[in-house]
């Protein structure tokens, strides 16, 4: 589940509104604290997650420090055609994978510590997915523009990871649908097809 989170860390996250509102629903980038090293609980129970966004999105304004929060992260995922089974009968399906991790918020309200919650997420982003972007010239801008940034910390309660992936087909399909997947020149089904390989 923790790779599930770093590999895909543009999470939705979901608190209840007032009843005239709704929830609210926000899409926004969530890491793992950069001090952390632990090994996680299975239900991921106490780990810790930052994250932000901006302050003029009305889920900011409705958002409390001890909301109940959920964040959801969608991982590899890929449509599986009944004709990559070579069987009858048969029947189509979607292969995905997802974690569902519930916890309560915490507002970060000093802009020191937001400031910190971005620069953290530029280097995690910028090692994982980036080219090791140097931010030193742009922090004086990080400072201008980090008062318009909510920041928060999320203790995290307990967590559920889905993984559809074939479990239910014989050896021989699920190694038919990893072929197709990695076939394919799509990266979404080439990585859904190494998590079938890894989890078999």
């Amino acid at each position: 589940m923790v790779d599930v989170i770093r590999g895909n860390p543009l999470a939705l996250m979901v608190s209840n509104g007032a009843p005239a509102d709704g929830p609210f629903a926000t899409h926004l980038p969530v890491i793992t604290a950069p001090d952390w090293d632990g090994a996680p609980a299975a239900d991921l129970t106490d780990l810790p997650l930052l994250g932000h966004m901006n302050r003029a999105n009305p889920h900011w304004k409705a958002l409390e420090s001890g909301s109940v929060i959920l964040l959801t992260f969608t991982g590899p995922h890929a449509y599986v055609s009944p004709t990559v089974y070579d069987i009858t009968p048969a029947a189509p399906t979607w292969n995905f994978t997802s974690v569902h991790v519930h916890g309560v918020v915490e507002k970060i309200d000093s802009t020191e510590e937001t400031l910190g919650v971005v620069q953290a997420t530029v280097q995690e982003f910028e090692k994982e997915f980036g080219f090791n972007w140097d931010m030193s010239e742009s922090v004086d801008y990080f400072r201008k523009i980090v008062p318009g940034v909510g920041a928060f910390r999320v203790r995290v309660t307990g967590a559920e990871g889905m993984f559809k992936l074939s479990q239910e087909q014989s050896p021989e399909v699920r190694e038919r649908v990893v072929r197709s997947f990695a076939e394919r020149g799509c990266t979404r089904h080439a990585q859904t097809a190494d998590l079938m390989d890894r989890l078999a």
